[in-house]
């Protein structure tokens, strides 16, 4: 986005950062060029938003603080304790943080480290709950990291809202454990029923005026629209809905957000990753506003 490159928190209202890993990701990988190819496709963008009028780059001090260091990538644990240890660092020096990842994974330690104090409501964008237990035996992949999380006492599932969901399953564990924790699921089908508005509306009074997060991953997208990822499925949001539905969660009590799940090998064209750095676009704007109201 054409910010500087700043490496110290403390001189922040809002930290863009990169997490470039997919040892989380059991089909196609590739997240770990995403926030590359993110910074590349957002150099397009620009200050004033267009509906809001909003000026994030005004409102608040935004800078890239660069790509979280991994250390050991073969170790999905060790790789997430260095993820939660550079993200402490980020919220004990007050600033806010954006995320590009990385596949879904990296969520759950950005949580362990903003959500410590107190757990967080969440409004997830996604074609999955990532509610699952295990995936191959493994606990922390990008298909659980939402259970971990509840599970941890970071995300309070009655908070939590999912929106997008879609695409057969060989397990009904996710969308089980999503509804029956209290989670507020809703498939694709009834988001095409309901419309963005009502959707919105949905999404507010869930996670109501608590510390929310914002969690979106591209494959909430069609993947006419964003094929650069590790699991498309067919039927998903449109780019001009997904701005919408983001751009009404304006005036919730924001605490952090993260777009996720760009893989550039599966699009070469770079489109996957403009659509995700507007997306992030959308959730700066928001995320400056809670800042100020702060």
């Amino acid at each position: 986005m054409r910010t500087p490159l700043v490496r110290d928190p403390s001189h922040l209202d809002i930290a863009v950062v990169g997490v470039p890993f997919d040892g989380g990701a059991e089909n196609r990988p590739g997240q770990r060029h995403g926030p590359r190819q993110i910074r590349d496709m957002s150099s397009l963008l620009r200050a004033i938003h267009h509906v809001t009028r909003t000026n994030p780059y005004r409102l608040c001090r935004v800078a890239d603080m660069g790509d979280v260091p991994i250390s050991n990538p073969f170790s999905l644990e060790e790789s997430h304790a260095d993820i939660a240890e550079f993200y402490r660092k980020v919220h004990a020096a007050g600033a806010v943080p954006l995320s590009a990842g990385g596949d879904h994974s990296i969520t759950l330690p950005i949580l362990r480290a903003i959500a410590a104090e107190r757990p967080v409501g969440l409004v997830h964008v996604d074609a999955h709950t990532d509610t699952c237990d295990q995936e191959f035996g493994c606990r922390f992949t990008h298909g659980t990291p939402f259970r971990r999380a509840a599970e941890e006492g970071l995300l309070d599932p009655r908070r939590t809202a999912q929106i997008g969901i879609r695409g057969a399953q060989d397990s009904e564990e996710g969308w089980t454990f999503s509804a029956e924790s209290g989670m507020r699921v809703i498939f694709i089908e009834e988001f095409a029923r309901m419309g963005v508005g009502a959707v919105v509306a949905e999404a507010r009074r869930v996670v109501g005026d608590g510390p929310t997060y914002i969690s979106f991953d591209v494959d909430s997208l069609d993947p006419a629209f964003a094929p650069g990822t590790g699991t498309p499925e067919v039927g998903g949001l449109t780019p001009i809905e997904a701005q919408a539905l983001l751009r009404g969660l304006g005036g919730l009590n924001l605490v952090g957000g993260d777009v996720v799940e760009v893989s550039p090998p599966f699009d070469p064209s770079g489109n996957t990753a403009l659509v995700a750095a507007t997306m992030m676009y959308e959730i700066l704007c928001i995320l400056a506003e809670a800042v100020v109201r702060k």
